[in-house]
């Protein structure tokens, strides 16, 4: 699943009163019971059942019947899927998308609303940079890309060393000599794969990186990184690339990057909620985070892991409203309420870059109503210190 993909999905509404509907499913596997898995189809199945009674009592027929079917369809050979799944459709704009994803979906569950539910999407995906893996030692590197639990090898560097020292000349007579160039030449590899990390950077083919060597190399590839990878750097593991297998550097480098996102998540948190009190760049509470979102302001949001909260929404400008009005304040359009404001908020930071974080437990953001966003400006100061410099 690219950006692009998730763009669009966040950008995809229909029009309720005319009959469409945005369809999303996700499915979560269970660990098995039985070999033959068939619980998970039947779970699955239920589901999707059960949205088409509430489908039809509703009146919602004709496309949404068909996208439901064709889900059924589908439910119905999910036994054994090791991995998770989400489909998104919506037959009126002729539109199905089906993902593969990891098996960190929470439950199995399906939505029929005017926009595609990205709530379970954004919190697998919301801090997951474009990860870059290297795994060196004194000969040897393999450059992979990791990216939703999905591990590959991108390329490898090999130089390899000189004969052992011992056995030149007479009795190792010439072993220092040897012992020198086989240093030299390590050096020259890490030198080698330290530049190929620094120009992929910059390439954009990667935003964090995770190295994994033997502790005794380390420091010696360390003093080789450019300035710009190690501040990218977010972590490392030990281990042997001759004799390493790849499922184990994925648990690895997931382990890593799982540590960094909630630490990351944690510390800047408690940043923006420090940074509200002293009226910085910081707001709380879903009344001043919205107002931050409608202007543009907010750089990183951050939501509690089970955040819910009803708003209203605009149909016509798509003003959103932690007060319940019946009218825009913006437009004067009549407003429709939303149980969970979450289900607007989430498209609005994927359309527009922002970084969204989950936090499944933080003391400062619960008191602070379980929303914050770290803000890039603040309009109402700026607009004060271009009055003060008038």
């Amino acid at each position: 699943m690219t950006r692009d993909e998730i763009r669009e999905l966040a950008s995809f509404q229909v029009d309720e009163t005319k009959g469409a509907c945005a369809l999303s499913f996700y499915f979560q596997p269970d660990p098995p019971q039985d070999r033959s898995h068939r619980r998970e189809a039947i779970v699955a199945k239920d589901v999707v059942k059960q949205a088409l009674k509430s489908a039809a009592a509703s009146g919602k027929n004709g496309s949404v019947h068909a996208d439901l079917d064709r889900v059924l369809d589908l439910a119905t050979n999910l036994r054994g899927n090791a991995r998770g799944k989400a489909v998104f459709a919506c037959s009126a704009r002729n539109f199905w998308k089906e993902y593969e994803l990891p098996p960190h979906l929470g439950a199995t569950r399906i939505f029929l609303q005017p926009r595609f539910q990205l709530k379970p999407l954004a919190a697998l995906l919301g801090a997951q940079p474009a990860l870059c893996v290297a795994m060196v030692d004194r000969q040897r590197a393999r450059v992979f890309d990791l990216r939703l639990d999905d591990l590959r090898e991108r390329g490898a560097i090999v130089h390899m060393l000189s004969r052992n020292s011992a056995s030149y000349g007479y009795n190792g007579y010439e072993g220092g000599h040897a012992e020198r160039r086989v240093s030299e030449e390590a050096l020259q590899h890490f030198k080698a794969v330290a530049e190929r990390l620094r120009t992929d950077f910059e390439k954009g083919i990667w935003e964090r990186l995770i190295v994994g060597c033997q502790d005794a190399n380390w420091p010696e590839f360390e003093a080789h990184l450019h300035p710009y990878v190690k501040q990218r750097l977010i972590g490392r593991f030990s281990a042997d690339v001759a004799s390493v297998g790849n499922e184990e550097i994925r648990d690895h480098a997931g382990a890593v990057l799982n540590r960094w996102i909630t630490e990351r998540a944690s510390t800047k948190a408690s940043e923006a909620v420090d940074f509200a009190k002293s009226n910085g760049r910081g707001v709380t509470g879903l009344r001043r985070v919205l107002r931050a979102l409608e202007s543009g302001e907010v750089q990183t949001l951050f939501l509690a892991d089970n955040y819910s909260a009803r708003a209203v929404e605009c149909p016509n400008c798509g003003h959103l409203d932690a007060h319940l009005v019946t009218s825009c304040v913006a437009c004067g359009h009549l407003t429709r309420e939303l149980n969970d404001v979450s289900d607007a908020i989430i498209p609005i930071a994927i359309r527009r870059d922002i970084e969204l974080l989950y936090l499944k437990e933080h003391a400062d953001l619960d008191h602070a109503g379980s929303i914050a966003a770290l803000l890039r400006f603040r309009s109402d100061q700026r607009t004060g210190q271009i009055a003060v410099a008038s």
